[in-house]
Formats: structure tokens, sequence, C-alpha cells
């Protein structure tokens, strides 16, 4: 197999890495602000992915690949809130253990990430017509 080819696998596992970092995150800011139903229940617990880094051996590259996707287990901050459905007998409420700055600087991130790994296969798609468009001129 072929460098540009190799480096079309490797661009295209981390696309799928962080398109599904991006899913994560987006879901814990969808629920950074959703409580349990009954008093004292658990709200959302925030959800952490990590990676591994998995060998391709037809190119000899190291593709990147969703190890697991867990929750976080921190405890969850509480908020006075006594009109509030989820309230215990003294009027706190469990909210959700997401921090939206860390949400938002973890989107930011994987979003880079995402647009470097789309260049990278922009630049090796150029090569490969670029080596064709030469072959023919041949």
């Amino acid at each position: 197999m072929d460098a540009l080819t190799a480096a079309l696998k490797v661009a295209a596992s981390g696309l799928g890495a962080q398109s599904e970092r991006l899913r994560v995150v987006s879901e814990n800011l969808a629920n950074a602000q959703s409580t349990g139903t009954t008093p004292g229940s658990d709200p959302y617990r925030r959800k952490t992915i990590s990676f591994a880094s998995e060998l391709d051996r037809s190119s000899g590259g190291s593709l990147v690949e969703v190890n697991s996707i867990a929750r976080d287990p921190s405890d969850f901050p509480v908020e006075f809130q006594p009109g509030n459905e989820a309230a215990d007998d003294k009027g706190y409420v469990k909210m959700p253990n997401v921090n939206v700055l860390i949400e938002m600087a973890d989107m930011s991130e994987a979003n880079r990430s995402y647009e470097a790994n789309l260049q990278v296969i922009k630049q090796a798609r150029d090569l490969i017509s670029m080596t064709i468009d030469l072959m023919r001129n041949q």
C-alpha cells in the first residue's frame, strides 16, 4: 500500500474518532441541566470518551479507534431548588456533573482535530490527482 493511501486511512480514522467525540460532547451539553424526575434521584451523568491506537496491518499505520464511552464517576453538585420535582426533603437537587466550560473546550479541540484530519484527506486527494495527471501526460 502506498504512503498516500495509508495517510488517507489514518486521517479517516481520525475523522471518525473526532466525530464520535463531538457527538458525546454534544450529548453532555444537551443534558447539562437534566435533573432526575423524582425526589433525590440522580441526574444525567456526564459521558467520557477514550481512544486507542490500533495497528493497521495492510498500511502499517496506526489508526485511532474509540476505546470506550464511559460515565464520569465524579460527584453531582447540588443546588437549592425547593420547587423542583427532583428536590429532596431539604429542597436540594442533584445537578448533572457536566461543566459547560470543559465541554466547550473539548468541543473546540475536537473540531480543530477534525478539521486537521480533513485537511490531510484533501491534500492526499490532491496529490493522488496530480500523480494521475502526470501519468496521463507521459
